[in-house]
């Protein structure tokens, strides 16, 4: 059977070119253009056709496998199946790596023996007689959690606040999903965010079927005047971002740029989600909902200060609006389950959030310096209580085959091609999340290694 040359427009695209290269395979087969039982190209044909590396039409190429659209055979080829082309299924968002690699893909919350804490409150919590675990959580059941909340906020943070204005949710990406549930409505919404964002943004802009543009950023964060372009090229009802430690560039947008996005906002009736969840240590900077409280969101979780597996987020809407988001929030799930609520509190309350979030940082700080000690020579942003940095690649890598390399010696990295919108630019670069719980030893050995491949550039045939 003849090869297909496929997909023609290829080209053309911008951006992170194996996410380009699978929608264009699913667009493909959804259209007919290609159908059941086709053969398509070699990796190195269609690399070589597109003008781009083995190694993303090969990833391509696996995403589609997992998805059902194709079939590979050792020998044969690959073959279109197009059993569930319409599921468009995403990659995950929980990163595993395989055994005997070092997961620097990740940038959960630093292991500082939190499990101590957290079993000590379910032991208390679960005392006889301590807590009636019977019917639904209410505004009643959560609301000492929520007043918690307020004061683990802070003042000059989020705005004035208080336990009417906090809904609860599960987690950070729960919150976000909740937020646009209440903003978006109309045939065709469109989110604007940053150009490089968290896979999660990706997701939930796809479930709730919203068009996602991305908005150019420098060194301060988002550029006012291409957001300003944007909302009178294309319209939108919310601009979803992170303002002070933005993944994956850790860029912190700066008071003054704050005030330029806050004015453009208010003249088009911008809603701005600001999702804080990777800041884990306040320095004063207001956020968004602060400048603006009439248009603005704060959301945040324990996820990456405290514990991963708690799952405890919480929303700070506009004002006037927590009620709405409440309604909304419960005709989702109902409201997270009562013994998270209470154990949220708990570890609010007594402090041993706190005193976590302090160990985190610390031992985060140390991973930095690490870094900085093996890495310093190249090209990296980072902060000191941020879980990951940011590393541009010189000349001579792109971030795909940078990461490749890596895991050719044992260690998982994200390329910045994986933050990339689908018609977005992607830089050289790469995200290096530093909260992986290993040793001190295989930390820095990693880390030599990879300052090792980087003085090593490939040829431009082995990109």
């Amino acid at each position: 059977m003849t090869d297909t040359i496929w997909p023609p427009n290829f080209a053309k695209s911008r951006g992170a070119k194996y996410l380009v290269l699978i929608q264009s395979l699913r667009a493909a087969v959804r259209s007919g253009e290609l159908s059941q039982g086709q053969r398509l190209p070699p990796v190195r044909d269609l690399s070589w056709q597109l003008g781009i590396t083995p190694g993303t039409v090969a990833r391509a190429y696996k995403l589609a496998a997992e998805e059902g659209l194709v079939d590979t055979a050792v020998g044969r080829g690959t073959f279109v199946t197009g059993a569930r082309a319409v599921s468009d299924i995403p990659e995950p968002l929980i990163n595993l790596t395989g055994v005997n690699m070092v997961n620097f893909r990740s940038a959960q919350v630093v292991n500082v023996g939190q499990s101590g804490a957290i079993s000590a409150q379910l032991r208390a919590l679960g005392a006889e007689g301590a807590h009636e675990y019977v019917t639904y959580p209410t505004e009643e059941t959560d609301y000492a959690a929520r007043e918690a909340v307020v004061d683990w906020i802070g003042e000059g943070r989020a705005g004035r606040i208080a336990a009417d204005d906090i809904v609860l949710a599960m987690g950070a990406q729960n919150a976000t999903i909740i937020a646009l549930q209440a903003i978006l409505h109309g045939p065709a919404p469109i989110i604007l965010t940053d150009e490089l964002a968290y896979p999660g943004v990706r997701h939930a802009a796809k479930l709730l079927r919203a068009r996602l543009i991305g908005v150019e950023m420098d060194a301060e964060g988002l550029r006012p005047d291409r957001l300003e372009h944007l909302l009178r090229e294309h319209g939108a009802q919310v601009l979803l971002t992170s303002a002070e430690a933005h993944s994956p560039t850790t860029t912190r947008t700066s008071l003054a740029r704050r005030k330029e996005i806050i004015d453009i906002a208010r003249r088009h009736q911008l809603q701005i989600i600001e999702d804080d969840c990777h800041c884990i240590w306040w320095e004063g900077r207001p956020a968004y909902r602060e400048l603006c409280p009439e248009l603005c969101w704060y959301i945040s979780s324990l996820t990456k200060s405290v514990s991963s597996a708690l799952r405890f987020g919480y929303i700070v809407p506009p004002q006037g609006q927590a009620r709405l988001v409440r309604q909304v929030a419960q005709s989702s799930f109902y409201g997270i389950p009562q013994p998270m609520i209470d154990l949220g509190e708990a570890l609010l309350r007594s402090g041993d959030a706190a005193r976590i979030r302090a160990k985190v940082r610390s031992k985060i700080n140390e991973r930095v310096q690490e870094a900085l000690n093996c890495l310093g020579s190249w090209d990296i942003a980072y902060h000191h209580d941020v879980s990951f940095f940011w590393l541009k690649l010189p000349q001579g890598w792109r971030g795909s085959s940078f990461a490749r390399a890596c895991e050719r010696v044992g260690i998982s990295l994200k390329a910045a091609d994986e933050f990339a919108l689908a018609d977005g630019a992607s830089p050289n670069a790469v995200r290096i999340g530093i909260s992986v719980d290993i040793d001190h030893e295989t930390y820095r050995a990693a880390l030599v290694k990879m300052s090792d491949i980087l003085a090593k550039p490939p040829s431009n045939a082995e990109i």
